[in-house]
């Protein structure tokens, strides 16, 4: 594991619980409703990602970087035949382990410790997805290769967009944590889904980011 993931397993073993809350909504009324304002694409990106995840009964998922299962436990909830979730961070896939297990869904959903790089599946899934990945990716080129090779139809990933009004501010915040943070164009995605290989692409300007469905 090379220093910039170690640190930014550091970063979200820490973040963890704060994480969490913003999906929970367990903060106070004023909290929530900054959450609603200014992570309105969070919400956003999480409806155009299952929504772009049909047909979901009987497929099989993987969850790249899958922070605490949201999205995991959700596809399972809708049928899913299998989902796996990756995440570097331990508490990260404690939480999921522990979600799953009280949703009912351990049968169906398997999460593991570990890097997309470093993984090794012992077979293709129909669909992956990388939702609030490459903001924290400084090469995401290696990342969308994988993907595209480990899934027989599409994957699915969320950009932070470049020039936004919130984007300085986000890169200050999180510097301050030790957290990189990187930002893109349009321009810039239509090349990486280019170079990584994929058949074709969609993009969707969703909010203050950019969702993209890739085709193997």
């Amino acid at each position: 594991m090379n220093n910039e993931i170690q640190a930014q397993r550091a970063f979200w073993n820490s973040e963890a619980d704060a994480f969490q809350k913003i999906y929970t909504h367990r903060k106070s009324r004023f909290a929530n409703t900054l959450d609603q304002i200014f992570r309105k694409d969070m919400y956003e990106r999480y409806e155009f990602t299952i929504a772009n995840c049909e047909p979901i009964k009987g497929r099989n998922f993987l969850d790249v970087g899958c922070g605490n299962g949201l999205y995991s436990l959700e596809l399972a909830r809708k049928g899913a035949g299998k989902v796996t979730g990756i995440d570097i961070a331990e508490v990260m896939i404690d939480l999921c382990r522990k979600s799953s297990e009280q949703q009912g869904f351990s049968d169906r959903c398997t999460f593991i410790q570990t890097d997309l790089l470093d993984f090794k599946p012992e077979s293709k899934f129909d669909v992956s997805f990388g939702i609030g990945l490459f903001d924290y990716i400084r090469d995401p080129l290696p990342v969308l290769k994988r993907m595209r090779e480990v899934s027989t139809d599409k994957a699915i990933m969320a950009f932070p967009r470049l020039w936004t009004w919130r984007a300085p501010i986000r890169k200050v915040r999180l510097a301050r944590k030790g957290c990189d943070v990187f930002f893109y164009s349009k321009a810039r995605i239509e090349n990486l889904m280019r170079d990584a290989g994929f058949s074709r692409h969609e993009i969707t300007k969703v909010g203050k980011l950019y969702c993209v469905v890739a085709y193997s």
